[in-house]
């Protein structure tokens, strides 16, 4: 079974998930959203995120950290404020050793719910059926997305796997 840690970074919310997969089958294990107090500085906030990725990547043990990609907002200040959540999500991952991969917000949407444009309420949805989810089980988009992201990496990294296995070697050639 391969496990993935799937983070939806933010400075007030940051969701996490943890999905497996063996064979063709995705499950739950864990998710949440590590809500920050409005009242801490940023790098109060930030040290915060990483004690808690630290601590499900310590109990969990996945092989991979996953992210969404930076995207371009119009507010300045909010894309760097998101920009260093990224950054603690991405040198947490480093530290425990995890290999982090980014994928773009379209790739991720496509790979939950088959449609690149889909609304978070359709995100939601859609990774409440994959996983068997119940209400109770799913409280936010971040935790949504946050699944979603892991769900993206472990199809995309069995596309991958599947694609090196029809590669050509490459190599000399006979005449």
């Amino acid at each position: 079974m391969i496990k993935v840690l799937g983070i939806d970074p933010g400075t007030n919310q940051t969701g996490f998930g943890v999905v497996g997969k063996r064979g063709n089958h995705l499950f739950h294990i864990d998710s949440g959203t590590i809500k920050l107090s409005h009242k801490k500085t940023l790098s109060e906030k930030l040290f915060l995120i990483h004690q808690e990725i630290s601590s499900i990547i310590s109990f969990h043990k996945p092989e991979a950290l996953v992210i969404e990609e930076a995207f371009y907002a119009q507010n300045i200040r909010s894309s760097m404020v998101l920009a260093h959540a990224r950054g603690t999500v991405m040198v947490t991952g480093k530290i425990h050793n995890l290999p982090c991969f980014e994928y773009s917000a379209l790739e991720v949407k496509r790979a939950s719910t088959g449609y690149g444009r889909a609304t978070k309420e359709q995100v939601f949805e859609m990774i409440k059926r994959l996983l068997n989810l119940q209400n109770e089980q799913l409280q936010s988009f971040d935790q949504s997305d946050a699944l979603s992201i892991a769900i993206c990496h472990l199809n995309a990294f069995d596309l991958q796997k599947k694609l090196e296995a029809h590669q050509p070697v490459q190599g000399k050639h006979h005449t």
